[in-house]
């Protein structure tokens, strides 16, 4: 057997023995030994491989597995410019804290300083946004590579996985030709690993207990959720009488203590000043509105964060104590404030009254309503990827409370990156009902997710496009004022005029544009397989339409 097989062999035997399930490939020539290691594996069915030719596709298609199963999950490709394309993903892995394990091939060092083909500098490639970075001495015919091969493999796992939300770690593995395997079976040491089936280095888990915060002390808070723990806040909040604000607004928190309309309220400044809690417990990372990080900055108020990982949001700098986890059991205050809760449910529901009256009268379609319609639609215990642009705020803002339904966005970078593949990835490790809403420039991004070959597994996602011809989120910011609508269609609308029924059936993925309500829930039924529907509408008004929300729900509660 030659080295560069022998030691593919074990990485891809010991990942297995670490607990990988699931293993993306982006072929290429100097990772074949890879590939014919990970075809091994999964036709023994001791792991599921799924192929895709575009690695940046590849990268986010194992972000997305691996952000629903909280396991690491291997992306493996070619050298050069293809490392280059998973770096979005390693991004997005590392700010949104999940376990990602990069590998990728590449030259030996004799061909680095040769000037070879499809050669750049991989070392530390992804630079800090990785746990860990390793890279493996060349493979050779000498004792005590086994050993050397499957220890990096669980150091490296263990750097991924390690902690309450895990992050990215890059293995980069020089190998030498002979690339594809000489049919010799013979090594001269044993390869094998523990018995059993057991890793070859077992690390204790650091990071599973729930942690107390000492300082919550006040009965007048608030709970935020940001990119995970609604579960256990919502329970949280019940419990001690917090209001619990979560940026997908009702999607994902339950019980009486969940304001579906918190994103409003929190953009009311004279709510808030006869409103204004003493202390915020934020859970997770919030990223989407600029009223949250206004709160968070406010100085007067204590800001405590159950955040599992690093990089905790702070934009005031004067965050008081951070807990890496969080349960739902965590001591609270000592007292309570019976009113403070009451305040803000009432508060909630006089809001969304008006919210959804006002939007009951507006054109359809339009971004809060296409939102509010699709969530109301979905199966039970669906999950719904959003991207993260406009459909974030859609739904934080107009979705009714539908705590059945798991959410995933990719806002550790928040970046529109690869959110077709993540979706695809997200659907294939929830294996339920699985729903996108999407933009469509998000969906254009990453349009190579659709690229899926005869032998690849796809998995039960609806894919929505909301198609307003561009950049519509820009409508919204400073730049969409009419002040500077000279320049704004050109560089900041950016319209593409792409026919997205013709792109699917390039793709062979099925297809369907909805004019109207009925058909649209029509579409949302649950069916088998990979499809895409489509609602488009005009960004012309989309500013208007949230300034008529807006001031609806000022009205109902300032009168």
């Amino acid at each position: 057997m030659n080295p560069s097989t022998a030691q593919a062999e074990v990485i891809v035997d010991e990942l297995v023995r670490n607990g990988v399930r699931h293993a993306v490939l982006a072929p290429g020539s100097r990772n074949a030994p890879l590939a014919y290691a990970l075809h091994r594996a999964a036709h023994a069915a001791r792991l599921r491989l799924h192929v895709r030719i575009d690695e940046r596709s590849a990268g986010f298609l194992a972000l997305g597995l691996a952000a629903r199963t909280r396991q690491p999950v291997p992306v493996f490709c070619t050298s050069g410019t293809a490392a280059s394309n998973l770096h979005p993903a390693v991004s997005e892995a590392y700010h949104a804290g999940v376990p990602l394990l990069v590998i990728t091939a590449d030259r030996p060092p004799e061909l680095r300083a040769a000037g070879a083909n499809q050669t750049i500098d991989q070392h530390r490639l992804y630079g800090s946004e990785v746990r860990m970075f390793d890279e493996l001495g060349v493979a050779e015919a000498r004792s005590g590579q086994n050993a050397y091969w499957r220890s990096q493999v669980c150091r490296a796992w263990a750097a991924a996985a390690c902690g309450m939300r895990g992050g990215p770690v890059h293995l980069n593995l020089p190998f030498r030709e002979p690339l594809v395997p000489d049919g010799d079976t013979e090594w001269f040491e044993p390869l094998e690993g523990r018995p059993g089936g057991e890793r070859w280095t077992e690390v204790a888990d650091g990071g599973s207990s729930p942690s107390s915060l000492g300082r919550l002390s006040s009965g007048r808070g608030l709970v935020l959720v940001g990119d995970w723990g609604a579960e256990e806040a919502s329970a949280w909040g019940e419990r001690v009488g917090w209001p619990v604000l979560s940026e997908v607004g009702g999607v994902g928190v339950s019980g009486p203590a969940a304001i579906s309309t918190g994103m409003w309220l929190l953009n009311l400044p004279e709510f808030i000043r006869e409103h204004r809690p003493e202390q915020v417990l934020c859970v997770g990372r919030p990223t989407v509105f600029r009223q949250v990080q206004q709160l968070l900055a406010d100085s007067g108020m204590e800001v405590l964060l159950a955040h599992g990982g690093i990089g905790w949001p702070a934009p005031a700098h004067n965050v008081r104590e951070v807990a890496e986890t969080f349960g739902a059991d965590s001591e609270g205050p000592g007292h309570v404030d019976p009113q403070w809760l009451t305040a803000w449910q009432q508060a909630d529901q006089k809001a969304s009254a008006a919210l959804h009256a006002a939007l009951d009268l507006e054109r359809w379609p339009n971004g809060p309503a296409v939102a509010r319609e699709v969530v109301d639609a979905l199966p039970e215990n669906s999950l719904l990827v959003l991207g993260s642009s406009n459909p974030s705020r859609d739904v934080a803002l107009a979705a009714r409370q539908r705590p059945d339904v798991l959410v995933h966005r990719n806002r550790g970078a928040a970046g529109i990156d690869g959110t077709v593949s993540t979706a695809l990835g997200a659907a294939t490790g929830h294996g339920g009902p699985t729903y996108a809403l999407l933009g469509d420039l998000t969906f254009l991004h990453d349009s190579n997710g659709l690229v899926l070959g005869p032998y690849e597994q796809r998995p039960d996602l609806t894919i929505v496009v909301f198609n307003d011809d561009g950049g519509g989120i820009f409508s919204l910011l400073e730049q969409g004022g009419p002040e500077h609508s000279d320049s704004f269609d050109r560089v900041f609308g950016t319209p593409h005029g792409t026919d997205l029924g013709r792109l699917c059936a390039a793709h062979g993925v099925e297809h369907v544009q909805v004019p109207g309500h009925a058909e649209l829930r029509e579409a949302l039924r649950a069916k088998r397989g990979l499809r895409v529907v489509e609602v488009r509408a005009n960004r012309d008004e989309l500013r208007a339409v949230h300034q008529r929300l807006h001031a609806a729900v000022r009205s109902a509660l300032l009168g």
